[in-house]
């Protein structure tokens, strides 16, 4: 496919506006300077002075960055050609900007700026997982009654997955699984007998003896180095968030609620992620799942990219193609088509082409509320506490995340993970217990609440309003 043909249009650069200037929405405003057919000349984030200070790091002049706390500063400012930093999203919607980025990472606040968004009649780029993973199927519904599309970002992995299932679907691939690797790699140093991941080592002499596959049965070799690796972490709220958003636009589910998530050198993916008829892991087929990439400290990395393990259905074709060095697994049913990278905000201005010029969205044709992230408590937790989200990887301290069949908000349904994230919890919850909605105390102010019962309504014929 030709990007010059598929985004030619005889106009303008498609003007955006990115809310919260993290990791993802600085590259994207960096990138956006180079990006000839978007520029990105507004950035919002919790203060004014925060979102300056984004601005300039990326090498815009200072004297160009106006700090504006009404619309009509922002106005002045953007007729002028320069930039605008804001701490409110309500102030620079008046602008002439066609998308805006929702970039926060905060469920309830990424809820209040897709409703002011939609409502200005502009595109949504959902950057935020944990906001997609609530409410995510009721936001494209929302914004394509208005005309306009709310849609995931490339960049990150649910987009570039989804964007990966369909191209394999219309080549006619017969698609067995879905994910992703996780974020960290798992390094081991055989001349220390250390394992590393997310900066943290641990010793793991054992591992030598589980370094490669060999003849071994796939649930073995998992098992073996799980055991191994057990002082590290080896599951991660933010991978199966990611995976519901999939899901949710392409139909595929895990395979068990908390994913497989095997320890698995990039060799060995369509090995284990496969049918267990086909000597993998896997009950069924157009599974989702993530592995961590096990290599050594002068291998290359998987990158947070992206892979579908695919069935090889004609034996010659497959075997001229791993003689090419295309991943294939031992037995020769299955192989492994990969994009080993996720750009961030470096890559996100195809989404954003996509939706102002094309008016179509990266994510699914119609998304549908198939998945639900939960929680799942992990110790006793007291009535009166506070489930508090935080960290990196927003997660919640005494909670473990699951993926389930989603379902309306009744009060004993499981309550979504970044619904009930920094919620008062009204009565005690017993470890293993999952979290239900009567479990906590949600103010019937919170936006998130309100769009997830509009979407509980579309998708499930729940009323609106409780």
């Amino acid at each position: 496919m030709n990007y010059h043909r598929y985004f030619a249009a005889d106009r303008g650069p498609v003007e955006t506006c990115v809310v919260g200037t993290g990791g993802f929405g600085r590259s994207f405003l960096a990138q956006g300077l180079r990006v000839p057919m978007m520029r990105c000349r507004v950035a919002v984030d919790r203060e004014a002075e925060v979102a300056a200070r984004a601005l300039a790091s990326v090498g815009i002049d200072p004297a160009r960055i106006h700090l504006c706390t009404t619309p009509e500063e922002a106005q002045a400012a953007f007729a002028a050609g320069d930039f605008v930093a804001a701490g409110d999203l309500a102030t620079v919607l008046g602008l002439p900007v066609e998308v805006v980025v929702e970039a926060t990472g905060h469920p309830e606040a990424g809820a209040r700026h897709a409703r002011l968004t939609l409502e200005a009649g502009k595109h949504l780029a959902v950057v935020s997982k944990e906001l997609d993973s609530v409410v995510g199927p009721g936001l494209a519904r929302l914004a394509a009654a208005r005309g306009v599309v709310a849609t995931p970002v490339d960049g990150d992995q649910p987009s570039l997955l989804i964007g990966l299932i369909t191209w394999a679907q219309t080549l006619g691939f017969e698609i067995v699984a879905a994910g992703k690797s996780s974020e960290y790699d798992f390094v081991f140093d055989a001349a220390t007998d250390e394992l590393t991941s997310n900066g943290r080592s641990i010793a793991a002499p054992g591992m030598a003896a589980h370094l490669t596959i060999g003849t071994r049965p796939a649930a073995e070799i998992v098992a073996a180095r799980a055991e191994v690796a057990a002082m590290l972490p080896q599951r991660a709220v933010p991978d199966l968030c990611e995976l519901l958003v999939v899901g949710n636009a392409t139909g595929f589910l895990p395979d068990r609620p908390d994913l497989h998530a095997p320890i698995a050198r990039i060799s060995e993916v369509p090995d284990l992620l496969a049918g267990r008829t086909e000597g993998g892991l896997l009950a069924g087929e157009q599974r989702i799942d993530v592995f961590h990439c096990l290599r050594a400290p002068h291998e290359p990395s998987f990158a947070g990219g992206v892979f579908v393990v695919v069935r090889c259905t004609d034996r010659e074709t497959w075997d001229m193609l791993a003689e090419k060095g295309h991943v294939v697994s031992r037995s020769g049913a299955t192989a492994m088509l990969y994009l080993p990278r996720h750009l961030l905000g470096i890559e996100a201005a195809t989404t954003i082409l996509e939706a102002a010029l094309l008016g179509a969205s990266s994510g699914g044709l119609d998304p549908r509320p198939h998945l639900d992230l939960v929680a799942r408590a992990t110790q006793p937790l007291p009535a009166g506490g506070v489930l508090a989200m935080g960290g990196h990887h927003h997660t919640i301290e005494g909670a473990t995340a699951e993926l389930v069949p989603a379902r309306a908000l009744t009060p004993d349904a499981p309550a979504p993970f970044y619904l009930a994230a920094n919620r008062t919890l009204a009565r005690p919850v017993a470890a293993g217990q999952l979290i239900t909605m009567a479990d906590i105390a949600v103010d019937e102010g919170s936006e998130l609440l309100a769009l997830r019962r509009l979407q509980d309504a579309a998708f499930f014929g729940a009323p609106a309003q409780s």
